[in-house]
């Protein structure tokens, strides 16, 4: 797999830098109306979610620069980071269940579209210790669902947060 990896190094050079950049900027745009966001808690968590899948995306892009890594390490690096994401995208979706607002519309795909760059980390994983080099464009994919879902998240809770 290292010959693969090499060939997506500028990829994921750019993910990497593009991806830190962004949970960096979701975090400060956050921080001006914290006190309003953590009064609900469902868009804390979901706001929480999406800051990890960012940094599942650093993560991922990140061990894709590791020289010579191995595919079974890379492989099972993906899986930890992804259960470690998924983790906060169950508290995410436990929190949207909950949300007992009349508002609170739309609940399963909110709950869903946070599993999207989760799922596809963790198919990346699987492909990767296996030896498959299909494992590369996972991990691309799951990087950009990273990129898009904690845009739309952080978008929802910034908005959301003043009304």
């Amino acid at each position: 797999m290292g010959d693969e990896l090499e060939l997506w190094s500028e990829f994921n050079v750019a993910m990497v830098g593009g991806t830190a950049a962004l949970a960096g900027l979701v975090i400060v745009a956050a921080s001006v109306n914290i006190g309003e966001i953590v009064k609900a808690r469902s868009l804390t968590a979901r706001l929480a979610a999406g800051i990890s899948s960012l940094v599942l995306a650093i993560i991922g892009s990140g061990l894709g620069l590791v020289p010579a890594i191995s595919a079974v390490w890379f492989g099972g690096a993906l899986l930890a980071a992804a259960a470690v994401a998924g983790v906060f995208q169950v508290v995410a979706t436990r929190e949207i269940y909950a949300d007992h607002n009349p508002s609170a519309r739309a609940k399963a795909v909110k709950a869903a579209v946070g599993f999207l760059p989760v799922a596809a980390y963790a198919a990346a994983g699987v492909l990767a210790v296996a030896g498959d080099p299909a494992a590369l464009y996972f991990c691309a994919a799951g990087c950009i669902l990273a990129i898009i879902t904690a845009i739309i998240v952080s978008w929802v809770a910034l908005v959301e947060v003043l009304r």
